[in-house]
């Protein structure tokens, strides 16, 4: 019995062609919404996650407050300086303070020209070793960059690959040319859960400063602790510090004091906006849903009054009634929530290969939750049923003779 209804039911949703798919199209645009943005927050949060992971927990970062967009540091109006590394070293608990340089700078190769960012490694080996270690970054190819190495860059991954840009891959042994001038690519580095590494062009900071005319400007500073269980304290005496060296009120900083937790606790910040504005963009979309598919019902108990009449007369229950539109009802929303679904799984899928071809990285990838996508289908199914509650009692009180005779 259960099988005719569920064969009558979707002879009937057949039957009425395009307004079954008008009325789930609310039910589409939910779904689809839901599980393609989730499915990209989900990707963006593992990268983003994947960043703060290659950070040391026994690591500060100070630079200035910049006024635009660019490097950090680069669009600052004070730039750090000397000085500054030496109040920053007077802190307890600091135990090293490293100076680096990002800039963006032209770049050529396989006569291509590009534009692509440049980070400098300390004079001193030591330190060189911290950054490497305290970044996980690990060569693929070649070697790392060592204290000295100068004419020599090392490359990061995304270098290597065909899509980079230049038309070909760049390997160790390569040679490209950076603001004019010739430098030998000895290494190139694994992939990182850090985009910035995976992209960046590491050169001696001699090359840098020579090659981009850099007096003694900084653009950040790396401050390392000897304990990590005191490195907020240490960050709020450096804040501290700096303020009343340079004359500062408190909330009128030219700089910024960043913290591994302060990174991912911006990180969740943002995700839980965005994943806000996806629940309410799904709310209503599927309130309109529901909405849609309650009036498709009861039309179609205007519509199917005298066939109501028919089943009754020929011994069809209330119960048998109630059932057949609360399976009509129900399978719109699963039909909905199934497409909505698989369009959405489809429109991630699209975005982030198209994002990442324009942006020339992998940073946003896509995670699908399967059981996400599972309770989106199921939630589309009971909005559904709950939308066709209402007509399916409507059409099951009808009386055999009254609904013959309309």
């Amino acid at each position: 019995m259960k099988k005719d209804y569920l064969l009558l039911a979707l002879e009937n949703l057949k039957h009425r062609g395009l307004r079954s798919w008008l009325t789930m199209l609310g039910i589409f645009i939910g779904i689809a919404a839901v599980v393609s943005l989730i499915s990209l927050g989900n990707g963006l949060q593992q990268a983003i996650l994947g960043q703060f992971n290659a950070l040391s927990t026994n690591v500060l970062v100070i630079q200035n407050a910049g006024t635009g967009f660019g490097p950090p540091g680069s669009t600052v109006i004070t730039k750090l300086a000397e000085h500054d590394i030496k109040v920053i070293e007077s802190v307890p608990n600091v135990k090293e303070v490293i100076p680096r340089i990002i800039r963006i700078s032209k770049i050529e190769f396989n006569s291509i020209t590009s534009f692509g960012y440049l980070g400098s490694m300390p004079n001193n080996p030591e330190q060189v070793d911290f950054i490497y270690s305290s970044s996980g970054i690990k060569s693929l190819e070649g070697r790392l960059l060592k204290a000295g190495d100068d004419g020599k860059v090392v490359l990061g991954n995304d270098f290597s690959k065909d899509s980079n840009g230049f038309g070909k891959a760049i390997h160790s042994g390569d040679n490209i040319k950076i603001n004019g001038k010739n430098f030998q690519v000895i290494g190139v580095l694994q992939r990182s859960g850090s985009f910035q590494f995976n992209s960046a062009i590491l050169m001696t900071e001699k090359d840098m400063k020579d090659l981009l005319n850099i007096g003694d400007e900084i653009d950040v500073l790396v401050a390392s602790v000897s304990d990590d269980r005191q490195i907020e304290t240490t960050a709020n005496n450096i804040e501290t510090k700096l303020r009343k060296d340079r004359h500062e009120k408190i909330g009128e900083e030219d700089f910024t004091v960043q913290t591994p937790t302060q990174v991912l606790g911006t990180v969740n910040t943002i995700l839980m906006a965005v994943n806000i504005i996806v629940i309410g963009i799904a709310a209503i979309s599927l309130f309109v849903g529901g909405i849609g598919i309650a009036n498709t019902m009861f039309t179609s108990v205007l519509e199917r009054t005298k066939e109501i009449g028919t089943m009754k007369a020929i011994g069809a229950k209330n119960s048998d009634i109630l059932s057949l539109f609360l399976i009509e009802s129900g399978l719109l929303g699963l039909t909905g929530g199934i497409i909505g679904a698989s369009l959405g799984i489809i429109l991630a899928l699209s975005v982030s290969e198209i994002a990442n071809a324009a942006l020339g990285t992998t940073i946003i990838q896509v995670s699908i939750s399967w059981p996400l996508v599972f309770v989106a289908i199921t939630f589309s199914f009971v909005v559904g049923i709950g939308s066709g509650v209402i007509p399916a009692l409507q059409a099951s009180k009808l009386k055999p003779v009254e609904a013959l005779r309309r």
